[in-house]
């Protein structure tokens, strides 16, 4: 009961000071901060796309929505509403909680990024890879349409990986899926960098 009318107080108080012409909650962000905003911006349109000072920046916590998102339709990562042309995608994924022994290797981690290279339909260059004492493997696969890179921490149970490609022919779900099945990850997180976007190159 006493929280009930305490509630009920808070939110007259709230309705009583909050500008006439704006709304209640336009007064509650206002009040409480950007934080809202950003959840409300989450829950409503995940992945969350940010443009800020010429960069385009997609990012999701949620590997089922990033896989909704995705749509597996073979056309890479798809352009959304309000994003401008770009000459290549920058796909950073964090993987966290990661079976240890596959990240210690490098043989083991080079195979995995070659596969997801190939699984993709990239165009496979060159690849080096190197295992440092006493933790972790870095290394790149040099494709023709760009680059997939990798450096992990085993003792962290993390690796963080790059895929960075050109043009809209590279299947980019296959190498998640890749990523997935060769490094057993409990959780993981995506970031899109849209690199060369029209307008800034235009600017050159």
């Amino acid at each position: 009961m006493a929280n009930s009318l305490l509630l009920t107080s808070f939110l007259v108080l709230a309705a009583i000071t909050a500008p006439a012409t704006g709304s209640l909650i336009d007064w509650f962000r206002i009040k409480f901060g950007r934080k809202a905003v950003v959840a409300d911006a989450a829950t409503l349109m995940p992945p969350t796309l940010v443009n800020e000072s010429g960069w385009t920046l997609i990012h999701c916590d949620d590997e089922e929505k990033f896989a909704e998102w995705l749509g597996r339709d073979e056309e890479g990562l798809p352009v959304r509403l309000g994003e401008q042309p770009s000459l290549g995608s920058h796909l950073l994924v964090e993987l966290y909680g990661c079976s240890p022994e596959t990240l210690e290797v490098e043989s083991i981690v080079g195979a995995a990024m070659r596969e997801a290279a190939v699984r993709s339909e990239a165009t496979v260059v060159e690849q080096s890879f190197h295992e440092f004492k006493p933790y972790g493997v870095s290394g790149a696969v040099i494709i023709q349409e760009s680059h997939y890179t990798i450096h992990t921490w085993p003792e962290h149970r993390y690796a963080a990986v790059d895929l960075f490609y050109c043009g809209g022919n590279i299947l980019v779900h296959r190498a998640i899926d890749v990523l997935k099945e060769r490094f057993q990850p409990q959780r993981i997180k995506f970031l899109v960098v849209r690199r060369g976007l029209q307008s800034e190159v235009d600017r050159s």
